[in-house]
């Protein structure tokens, strides 16, 4: 009845009004844009170097904490290669202040998540948690970077964990195909090394090797505390404050060290394992791409996505979109194939991984794939470029789901570059990009360029590396 009377009142007091009488005519108001510094990521330098980075949701009721270190797998020699991915298994097996049995029971207790990885570059300590646990999530991972017992009896425990999972790896064929792929492209190079590192280093690290890799690279200078959610940033400087300021100000300047900043160099070679016994070729080839701080990086990830995806056990593989889809799909000529843009510090990979149980088939895949290459230098279209950047922009946006990918995202770019985008500048440096920028990339990083090639499985009819480098300055 109420609703009923308030409709009727809002009907007679919209009639026209009596003569006489001058009523403001109604308007609408407009919505005043408000920018929040809180949705800004904040970034401040303690005085030992350490970064400390938030992105502040104010009302969000979980938070990621975590530390990203500029050391990896790339940081190590040859002789120590497997020590960062060592440690990363060993950081939650004990430290001076808890044992193993009570830093899990505190981390079940909170109800948090504790999680690490390395990368060939980098190494990620993190926890996810409620926002009042945060100052507990800090004392954990600052007492796991600096007080880890690093056991004898774990170290051997760890050491046989290590071997099976380098075993599971080796079943993974993408994997082998893209470990080998970086072997071949960077041979004899830090960044040309495995994550896990050889079965022979894995069964004789020692704990000293361990030690030297702590003191060596995880320094103040080369770490960045990352907070995402809703943990203000003047609260996580204290707690850096509190917990981090005992870190080494910068790291010794090492042979590992000096190696691991040398720029790269990119080699055209190939490496292929033939096995019979695999139904399928799975081939690798790749020019070399962009570092994280180049020009072109989102120009290339652009042009990798108009060459596009392709699996056809998928419902729409006749409608994946790019035209090398169209074509492989039409022909039968792979199961699946992936473009990909893989960037590090100071160099990267652009290629395309090739899937295919056609045997007899397989060089027509690579040509084609070569020829769609050489068709971005010459013809690009505008409708293609501006699917691909729908989809870019649509992958990145959909990437950041979550405070921990915020996490990541944040601590990716200041570990690589020293600041972050925000996904609102990302977008506008990819609106901007168009079809003429895709065919100068293309120009300048495909066309008559040498390839790595990395070939694994029944890759009998693979045709030589100087067949295949031919097909990288075709004219149609």
């Amino acid at each position: 009845m109420a609703s009923r009377r308030l409709a009727l009142n809002l009907r007679q007091g919209l009639k026209a009004p009596r003569a006489g009488l001058s009523l403001p005519p109604l308007r609408r108001g407009l919505a005043t844009p408000v920018a929040s510094p809180a949705l800004k990521t904040q970034s401040t330098t303690l005085k030992n170097g350490l970064t400390v980075a938030t992105h502040y949701s104010p009302y969000a009721s979980t938070s990621t904490v975590g530390v990203w270190i500029d050391a990896g797998s790339r940081a190590e020699t040859e002789e120590t290669n497997g020590t960062a991915h060592f440690l990363e298994h060993l950081a939650f097996k004990g430290t001076a202040k808890r044992s193993q049995h009570q830093l899990e029971l505190e981390i079940e207790n909170l109800g948090a998540h504790l999680n690490a990885y390395t990368s060939r570059e980098n190494t990620v300590y993190f926890a996810k948690s409620l926002n009042d646990d945060v100052p507990q999530c800090v004392d954990i991972l600052a007492d796991i970077l600096q007080n880890s017992k690093l056991e004898e009896s774990a170290i051997e425990r760890e050491r046989d964990v290590i071997l099976r999972e380098s075993e599971e790896v080796e079943k993974q064929l993408e994997e082998v195909v893209f470990d080998h792929l970086h072997a071949t492209a960077f041979q004899q190079q830090p960044l040309g090394r495995t994550i896990l590192g050889p079965r022979k280093n894995i069964q004789e690290i020692t704990r000293t090797e361990l030690t030297n890799y702590i003191k060596n690279n995880y320094t103040a200078d080369r770490m960045v505390l990352v907070g995402a959610g809703g943990i203000p940033h003047e609260q996580l400087v204290e707690l850096a404050e509190k917990n981090f300021t005992n870190l080494p100000a910068s790291s010794p300047q090492t042979g590992a060290y000096l190696q691991s900043k040398k720029r790269s160099d990119f080699i055209g070679s190939d490496v292929r394992i033939r096995d019979d016994t695999i139904p399928t070729a799975n081939v690798a080839i790749a020019v070399e791409g962009v570092s994280w701080n180049d020009d072109d990086y989102f120009t290339a990830l652009v042009t990798q996505a108009i060459v596009g995806n392709y699996d056809k056990a998928l419902g729409n593989a006749p409608h994946q979109g790019s035209k090398l889809s169209g074509l492989v799909h039409q022909n039968n000529l792979a199961n699946s194939f992936m473009s990909f843009s893989t960037s590090y510090s100071d160099t990267g990979l652009w290629g395309i991984y090739l899937v295919s149980d056609q045997l007899t088939r397989i060089d027509d895949l690579i040509h084609f794939a070569l020829r769609e290459w050489s068709r971005l230098s010459i013809n690009v279209t505008q409708a293609e470029v501006e699917r691909a950047k729908a989809q870019l922009k649509a992958s990145i946006l959909l990437s950041l789901d979550g405070t921990t990918a915020v996490a990541e995202d944040i601590g990716r770019q200041i570990i690589t570059t020293g600041s972050r985008m925000s996904p609102g500048e990302i977008e506008r440096v990819i609106d901007a990009i168009t079809e003429k920028d895709v065919m100068d990339f293309a120009n300048r990083k495909l066309w008559d360029q040498d390839i790595a090639i990395s070939a694994v499985g029944s890759v009998e009819d693979v045709f030589d590396y100087a067949r295949i480098r031919a097909d990288m300055s075709r004219n149609f």
